[in-house]
């Protein structure tokens, strides 16, 4: 599995370090938790902003819109 590296500045290191320890969790699988979460947000937002989008003839002109 791909590593990757990730600088927190303190403030931000300490709020995810406070969850892991709540949670009975690592900071490594918290931020983890919480970016493939961001990511699914992202893709579902983006998948919305695609389907709002014009399709088919005349849609060029603004005149398909759902």
């Amino acid at each position: 599995m791909p590593s990757f590296t990730v600088t927190l500045d303190p403030s931000t290191a300490a709020f995810y370090g406070s969850v892991a320890r709540r949670a009975g969790r690592t900071e490594e699988q918290v931020l983890a938790d919480a970016l493939f979460k961001l990511a699914g947000e992202l893709s579902l937002e983006a998948l919305c902003r695609r389907d709002r989008r014009p399709q088919g003839r005349g849609a060029e002109m603004g005149e398909n819109w759902n």
